[in-house]
């Protein structure tokens, strides 16, 4: 599979049980410098929770992924949390659901309901957007193919990082995976144009 989703924006959730308070929020994400800045803010804005239990993954084909108790029974916190994040079909995001103790035990799986439904609730609220794995690709070409590059830009939807026209023309950028067959197909006969496709690296 080539094409993911992932969230646009924050998403929030709530779930109360025997007077717990499960505090739901999912985040958009690209790093896992990008999750230690949300967690240390939410640490500081809800210093009173008992737990903050998390999941989070990123990346596509070998995604990385963690899911933490914070202090819960094992299992009964992160694990229910990712397993949200992934039924719902998500990558590089973060959701942090933060308890307050309400004076009474709910047990191991009154927790993993609650934590579950808490993520449940932040999830359905998101607007899903689509991420593609891409390639590397180096455009090379003379000033009188232009037109035609450009339009091979525009036809498959080429994401353009950088142009040089000063000696040559080249022009670098990414191009969706599921298009390099079609986009290796349509160019076999354009010899005026130099094309350099890593297939093994993504941007």
């Amino acid at each position: 599979m080539s094409t993911y989703h992932t969230i646009q924006t924050k998403a929030e959730g709530l779930y109360k049980e025997k007077g717990s308070k499960f505090l739901a929020f999912a985040f958009p994400v690209s790093s896992e410098s990008d999750v230690k800045l949300i967690q240390d803010d939410l640490r500081k804005q809800f210093y009173d929770a008992r737990h903050h239990c998390f999941a989070w993954t990123l990346g596509m084909d070998d995604q990385t992924w963690r899911a933490n108790d914070d202090g819960e029974p094992a299992h009964s916190a992160g694990d229910p949390i990712l397993g949200q994040i992934r039924s719902f079909g998500l990558t590089n995001v973060l959701v942090v659901v933060i308890r307050y103790f309400g004076g009474t035990k709910l047990g191991v799986g009154g927790l993993i309901n609650a934590y579950k439904t808490a993520t449940e609730e932040a999830l359905k609220k998101v607007k899903k957007v689509a991420i593609y794995e891409t390639r590397p690709i180096v455009m090379k070409f003379p000033y009188d193919a232009m037109s035609t590059v450009e339009r091979l830009i525009s036809d498959f939807d080429i994401e353009v990082k950088k142009r040089d026209f000063q000696l040559s023309c080249e022009i670098q950028g990414n191009i969706k995976k599921d298009l390099i067959s079609t986009f290796e197909e349509k160019t076999a006969d354009l010899y005026t144009v130099e094309f350099i496709i890593d297939n093994d690296a993504s941007l």
